[in-house]
């Protein structure tokens, strides 16, 4: 690895800091000039998880902030807009503040939270209160928005009605002082409502964020602008009740589109950086796809972790970086909604990379979002588990997967989904056990065809056959599952190669060996004698014969979508 190289900013958000510990940045600075150009009162952008916008929020802070350092910005995008730099740059009062922590399990302590959040940002401007520009009334009106509770762990308290003009108040007394009007940056403005829902108090949720919002959005004389993000674009009638001036700007606008997330020209010029190019074909099939207005774009989350790993190791398979920062429940809903025939195709066809067409509602409330299966398309599209490939008319766009990634979660979901549900009928189970167990290869075949005509099946037109073998080997391992006095092994070394499944009987001194094709032109029957075929050649039975095992049963399985042929080999 080489050490002059810039460092890779995983999990870094703060922007001074990037621009001035040695770390690579993908200049987003045109963001500013943009928004100064076509700005509307109050900004609010929605875009997925992990897209860069609170490090985008750190740049405009760092921007307009009278304290920011301007050094920072030499030789980026915006640095070209003398004239801009010269109006705008250093020359505001900036409150920011993130509600990403305020995730309490009940009303008292997220309010808590809400509290020091807001409390600590307002701490950053105590010279206020040695400010000859305010008056003794305007000090104590600071004081209150920094009361400490020593005695709850330094937590910030403040009562309904301070808390509710806190950065509204903030913004007058800032104004005042300084004879600038403020820009607000209120980061991740939906966390609290989504753990709020979850937790069971949104409504009193709602009612705070509403009276915060509309004081220091709607009804503040001290606003310059004010910025938002977060990933769902809440009803107006929610919390943005009459607020006139607020423009939203969502993955479906053209305007600010390549702002978030990294184009195509963007990782190219970072894996040169790197010397990595030869990574680029894995890492657009895995990671890029999400189409933002018109320009296609990487998740940058992913771009960064897997490159940091290939940095180490050339050879290292990409994995599920996004995912893994997500309880991906819109998905699990999702999947367990989709009994409806319909929508079991429609995922299906998603899976297999086809693109269909929907009503997309881009405003929901969280009380909206799973009570229908139409809400729950809006949901995946908004917070990137889909992604437009274009716009039919009005409200309809085609939707796709964006990328291998995002199908890998969904096909985890169907798996997961399907072990929870074939559980619940222990007589079929059995029954499928039972004639594996008996050499009845026609039984086998009746049985597991059952299961695959009711469960979501895997397909993909475009991935190699054995990850749509993969399936099938998912779905057996799944109905074996259910003999806890099985031996199971999936993949296992045998003989000369690694059967697909290995099956011990122990009480019964007997074992399975089960070899699962894919037939890509529908003929069942050669593809059972080919796997067949493959057990003899590489005598997948020797492990099981070496465990002292004799009587060895050796099937050969072939599917094509849901139909399955099984074959017994002649003992």
């Amino acid at each position: 690895m080489d050490i002059r190289k810039k460092k890779l900013p995983i999990g870094i958000e703060n922007f001074e800091e990037i621009r001035t510990e040695g770390f690579y940045y993908v200049d987003k600075t045109g963001l500013i000039s943009e928004l100064l150009n076509n700005w509307s009162k109050v900004n609010l952008f929605t875009r997925p998880r992990r897209f860069g916008k609170t490090l985008n929020m750190s740049m405009l802070k760092s921007f307009f902030d009278i304290n920011g350092r301007k050094e920072i910005f030499c030789g980026l995008e915006i640095s070209k807009e003398t004239e801009l730099c010269e109006t705008y740059m250093g020359k505001f009062p900036v409150i920011s503040v993130s509600l990403k922590g305020v995730n309490g399990n009940d009303l008292e302590t997220a309010r808590s939270m809400m509290c020091s959040v807001i409390g600590k940002e307002a701490l950053r401007f105590q010279f206020l209160l040695e400010s000859d520009r305010l008056t003794e009334k305007e000090k104590r009106m600071y004081d209150q928005l920094t009361v400490i509770d020593w005695q709850n762990e330094q937590v910030f308290s403040m009562s309904d009605s301070v808390l509710m003009g806190s950065l509204q108040t903030l913004s007058m007394l800032l104004e005042k002082h300084y004879n600038h009007k403020v820009i607000i940056l209120i980061d991740e403005y939906d966390v609290p409502l989504a753990k709020a829902f979850e937790h069971g108090y949104y409504d009193q949720m709602v009612i705070l964020i509403r009276n915060i919002f509309e004081q220091a959005l709607k009804t503040n004389d001290s606003l310059q602008f004010a910025v938002l993000t977060g990933c769902m674009r809440i009803s107006k009638e929610s919390i943005f009740t009459g607020l006139n001036n607020l423009r939203v700007l969502s993955i479906a606008d053209v305007r600010f589109d390549e702002y978030f997330g990294f184009t195509d020209g963007e990782v190219r010029e970072l894996l040169e950086y790197y010397d990595l190019t030869r990574s680029y074909g894995i890492i657009r099939d895995w990671y890029d796809g999400y189409q933002f207005g018109k320009v296609e774009v990487y998740c940058p989350w992913d771009v960064i972790n897997y490159c940091d790993v290939l940095r180490a190791d050339s050879d290292s398979q990409p994995q599920n970086y996004w995912s893994n920062t997500s309880s991906n429940d819109a998905v699990k809903r999702f999947i367990q909604k989709a009994d409806i025939g319909t929508t079991k195709r429609e995922i299906e066809k998603l899976v297999a990379g086809e693109v269909i067409t929907k009503e997309i509602h881009q405003e929901l409330t969280y009380k909206d979002m799973y009570d229908s299966i139409d809400h729950i398309w809006s949901v995946l599209f908004t917070t990137g588990y889909l992604t437009q490939r274009g716009k039919a008319d009005g409200d309809r766009f085609h939707l796709a997967i964006p990328n291998m990634e995002i199908r890998k979660i969904f096909t985890t979901q169907i798996m997961e989904f399907f072990r929870e549900n074939v559980q619940k009928d222990g007589t079929a189970l059995n029954d499928f056990c039972e004639a594996l167990k008996n050499g009845d290869a026609k039984g086998v075949e009746e049985r597991f065809g059952e299961y695959l005509k009711k469960t979501i099946s895997i397909r993909d037109t475009f991935v190699r056959k054995q990850m749509k073998e993969n399936f099938y080997h998912g779905i057996l391992l799944g109905l074996l599952g259910f003999k806890n006095d099985w031996g199971v092994s999936s993949n296992k070394e045998s003989g000369d190669g690694y059967s697909d499944i290995l099956v011990e009987i122990d009480d019964q001194e007997m074992g399975i060996v089960i070899e699962v094709k894919y037939s890509e032109d529908g003929n069942l029957e050669a593809g059972c004698k080919e796997a067949l075929d493959q057990i003899e050649k590489n005598r997948y039975e020797e492990f099981l014969h070496a465990e002292g095992i004799e009587h060895i049963l050796k099937y050969g399985i072939a599917c094509c979508r849901k139909r399955c042929k099984v074959m017994l080999a002649e003992i």
